[in-house]
């Protein structure tokens, strides 16, 4: 099914390396395009290389606003490859949910390739505690690149900044009837850890971030439009994972949500739609993750994909988004 063409829209989007979700409203609603791994999802992904599945990402965009939620491994190809240089030169703000190595790993590719681009004011960055020393050691480590850069090339040097703020649960975020709000996830010993709601024009969003599942998320996603949750299969990850140690395995499982758990949590929330994002191994299948899922909630379910398209208005709609073509 493709979308319908409308007159002047107004647009939330969220996508991610793995998957896209773009939110737009659209005649009234609000439209949602995802791209396995993220909503206008860009990433669904996890630590593990997967060419299918990209690191963990979400671009949300809403009017001319444009955010990402993690920069995971291949953010920057993956929003190359749905719009090119215009979007990777206008995000406006990225937000971290914690500071694990797949959530942040194609930070610096999006940072300087935005700012090669046409970028010429800093990218926000906001997240937990550790995000703005984060920000500070980046720069340190690209010191070389960005003056380079700016005596030969000439590039702006208000692009070669990242504007990074330590953040606590509460609003982070707040533009033109957009809000941003982090809150508190439980991610095991990873602390703080946040997950985040985003509001706009009466639309509701829920990103779990890397967490167990919990009261916090269920509370915060009570009834919105789109929840996206991490997934955990621990009989798909016994088989499957990349690493050989058991206990460290065990401990992979403990950290996260398995899909009886988030069965659980839907069903309390009760979101319009509910897509597993984070899919932890890569090769688990819907098989995986649906049956399990389905003991305990009996509401709309999808397992992300690349370029998965989610419309939300008066009906959601669950599409393929085509990228463009290079």
């Amino acid at each position: 099914m493709a979308f319908t063409s409308s007159q002047e829209r107004r647009t939330v989007t969220v996508r991610t390396p793995d998957i896209v979700i773009e939110f737009s409203l659209d005649d009234g609603g609000l439209r949602a395009l995802q791209r396995t791994d993220g909503p206008n999802l860009i990433g669904y992904g996890n630590p593990r290389p997967s060419i299918d599945r990209f690191g963990p990402a979400i671009l949300v965009e809403a009017g001319d606003t444009r955010l990402l939620f993690d920069c995971g491994r291949g953010a920057t190809q993956r929003l190359f490859q749905l719009e090119g240089a215009p979007l990777l030169r206008s995000i406006d703000a990225v937000f971290l949910t914690h500071l694990h190595s797949d959530h942040v790993v194609g930070l610096p590719d999006l940072w300087l390739t935005g700012w090669l681009l046409g970028r010429h004011w800093p990218l926000s960055l906001y997240g937990p505690k550790g995000t703005a020393e984060l920000a500070t050691h980046l720069t340190a480590a690209f010191a070389f690149d960005l003056k380079m850069r700016q005596q030969d090339e000439g590039l702006a040097p208000d692009g070669a900044r990242l504007k990074a703020k330590d953040g606590l649960p509460g609003v982070l975020f707040r533009k033109e009837g957009l809000s941003v709000v982090a809150f508190a996830v439980d991610h095991g010993p990873v602390r703080p850890a946040f997950g985040y709601r985003i509001d706009f024009a009466g639309h509701s969003v829920v990103l779990s971030g890397d967490t167990r599942a919990t009261e916090a998320v269920a509370a915060q996603a009570k009834g919105v439009d789109l929840l996206v949750h991490e997934v955990i299969s621990p009989d798909a990850e016994r088989r499957l994972a990349a690493i050989d140690d058991p206990r460290a395995i065990e401990k992979i499982l403990a950290r996260h949500a398995t899909p009886e758990d988030c069965g659980r949590l839907f069903a309390k929330a009760r979101p319009r739609l509910a897509v597993y994002s984070h899919i932890v191994p890569s090769p688990a299948t819907d098989e995986d993750l649906v049956p399990p899922t389905r003991r305990f909630y009996d509401g709309p379910l999808e397992v992300g994909h690349d370029l998965m398209a989610i419309t939300i208005g008066a009906r959601v709609e669950v599409t393929t988004r085509s990228a463009l073509q290079r």
